[in-house]
């Protein structure tokens, strides 16, 4: 839920792979239908592999598995402009996708539904054919028309990432039933059959069309491994293995899905939560706050030995998380006035203070990691995609010497507040009367920072005490999980905490948080109202690069974009993920290389001892 968008700082995304050296540069072209499918290379795993290398294949099935989220949820629909309040949970275990990806390889797709792919050179044509054993959990087999509706309904009602890449598609074609074909000649884009290989296979015989845009907590069927056996509305769900499910034996199924029973249950607040984990209520949770994780598992549990807790070192892409500034609003036009106001996060302060220095100031969105730009200088590849864009990036970025400010610590460190003020001064501002003003019209600079829960809330708070000290009023308002996605969804708000996670391919869903077109998309990404001609043609030259190096050049210059336009200002994150568990459990002895959060939502490696 987004009332859990700090965590985005605190757990890092999708990594960056060491096994680009080990694949060609040049994308791997099909000469015929295949198992898999990779952005760039050859899938790792040959056609006859027997299991993901991060499942363990003889973990023993059965058991009960009780997870919990903090919030609500309204809905069982995951596809629609509403998602955002839909319950956990849903997505890989009641429904899933023409293909799967797996999770140690940075972009690599292998058949679920579809038992294969084929594509050209250009990848301006894909098809896709149906694995004729699979059903949907009504046992009613899954066609190509099944397909064919599901794109065309999420073409038209879907989210708006999916609107906007399934309106690219050329043309469907569905010669029979179990084959699908796509053109996607002239867009250039070579990640869209990857795109629509990650595309949900709804049921028409089960969907209602006309009403899918609304929230529903109609049971859904889909073709996954679990079916929901029951939902308290807001408050718990529980999922139930399909003992007919269909593709419990294939390879990219084996060692996963291991509980009879899925038991999902919402809290309103952190603290309920975890007395929940504290009393044996719950099997897992990962830990997001660096005080608790520092200073509060020492109860009875833990003695015992009952449960336990983890600290894995995340060697991934770390993604960004921070104030967002909304510039649809006329006071946050100005990128002078939003990199002033981001000079006055204290983050050194704030981290010794109130997390015990356990996180790192995020410098980047694809920090610590090849594709970060911040601390290299542009390659001349950078310059080259730069050319057409003259002073987009600006010269300290360009060279790679900016980074975040850094206080001395103390709290009371004045520099931050000298260098911030020099700068609105240069953007027409002024102190008047102690409040910070725009010269020409003599509004104040006030706005309001939208939060969802109390560790948002308490970050805000030394944020906008910071902002005082140069004249900027800011409050700080704490809405339910309902109006927060509401306000979020029509972009109600002046700032808000965004979560941005990174990824080792980055490609179309760069479209929904930065590009142009969803500046004012409803229920889109792009928080900041981002829209820029530069941004764009960064986007489209990530989804056009054939090579390694140019793939790494384009995010890179698409970095510095982003760290030009200071759309927000850069909070932190952590190196490792915490997390803390029933020791009745078990996983495998490594994780996922490139998997964050490590294990997903319902701890689909896992398994139980004694089940």
């Amino acid at each position: 839920m987004k009332s859990r968008a700090i965590r985005g700082a605190l757990t890092a995304c999708l990594a960056l792979p060491l096994a680009w050296s080990l694949v060609p540069a040049r994308a791997g072209d099909s000469s015929g239908p295949r198992h898999g499918i990779a952005m760039h290379g050859e899938p790792a795993l040959a056609e006859t592999f027997g299991h993901l290398p991060y499942a363990n294949p003889d973990a023993p099935k059965g058991g009960r598995l009780t997870v919990a989220f903090q919030g609500t949820f309204d809905s069982l629909n995951p596809f629609n402009l509403k998602a955002g309040s839909t319950a956990q949970g849903l997505n890989t275990n009641v429904f899933q996708t023409l293909m799967t990806r797996s999770l140690d390889e940075p972009f690599t797709l292998y058949g679920l539904i579809a038992q294969t792919i084929e594509t050209d050179a250009a990848r301006e044509h894909v098809t896709f054919r149906l694995d004729p054993r699979a059903r949907f959990s009504d046992g009613t087999p899954v066609r190509a028309e099944d397909v064919r509706f599901t794109f065309e309904l999420l073409k038209a009602k879907g989210r708006p990432q999916q609107r906007a890449a399934y309106g690219m598609v050329r043309s469907i074609e569905t010669p029979d039933e179990s084959t699908i074909r796509y053109d996607l000649t002239g867009i250039n884009d070579r990640e869209m059959p990857l795109t629509l290989a990650l595309m949900p296979v709804l049921s028409k015989k089960h969907t209602d069309a006309d009403l899918f845009a609304d929230t529903s907590l109609e049971f859904p069927v889909g073709s996954g491994p679990y079916v929901i056996s029951s939902v308290r509305p807001g408050e718990s769900l529980i999922l139930k293995r399909n003992p007919d499910y269909w593709a419990r034996d294939l390879p990219v199924h084996r060692g996963r899905f291991n509980f009879d029973e899925i038991r999902i249950e919402y809290f309103r607040d952190a603290a309920s939560l975890y007395e929940a984990f504290k009393g044996g209520l719950v099997d897992y949770r990962e830990e997001t706050s660096p005080t608790r994780w520092l200073t509060g598992y020492d109860f009875p549990g833990m003695t015992s030995g009952k449960l336990a807790r983890a600290s894995v070192p995340l060697g991934v892409p770390k993604g960004m998380v921070g104030f967002a500034f909304n510039t649809r609003r006329a006071l946050f036009a100005d990128a002078r006035l939003r990199e002033a106001l981001g000079l006055m996060f204290d983050f050194e302060w704030i981290n010794a203070k109130l997390y015990g220095g356990l996180y790192r100031r995020t410098k980047s969105f694809f920090d610590e990691s090849e594709l970060a730009s911040t601390g290299r200088a542009a390659t001349p590849r950078e310059r080259e995609l730069l050319a057409p864009f003259p002073g987009a990036v600006r010269a300290d970025i360009m060279d790679g010497s900016w980074h975040p400010d850094v206080s001395d610590g103390s709290g009371r460190d004045r520099a931050p507040a000298r260098k911030a003020l020099a700068l609105l001064k240069s953007a027409g501002y002024a102190i008047s009367g102690g409040a910070l003003v725009e010269r020409s019209s003599g509004r104040p600079v006030t706005f309001e920072i939208m939060v969802t829960d109390r560790n948002q809330e308490r970050l805000a708070l030394n944020y906008a005490d910071s902002l005082q000290r140069i004249g900027v009023t800011a409050s700080v308002r704490l809405v339910d999980e309902v109006q927060y996605q509401r306000r979020r969804q029509k972009f109600d708000f002046d700032m808000m905490i965004g979560t941005w996670l990174a990824s080792a391919s980055p490609g179309n869903e760069q479209r929904s948080r930065w590009g142009s077109a969803s500046a004012h998309q409803e229920a889109s990404f792009n928080l900041a109202g981002a829209a820029s001609p530069a941004v764009d043609a960064m986007i489209s030259a990530m989804l056009a690069a054939e090579s390694h190096e140019d793939f790494v050049a384009a995010v890179r210059a698409y970095d510095r974009l982003l760290l030009s336009g200071f759309y927000i200002v850069p909070l932190f994150h952590a190196p490792d993920q915490w997390f803390a568990y029933s020791t009745e459990l078990a996983r495998p002895e490594r994780s996922a290389q490139f998997a964050a959060p490590l294990f997903g939502a319902t701890l689909d490696t896992w398994w139980r001892k004694r089940p």
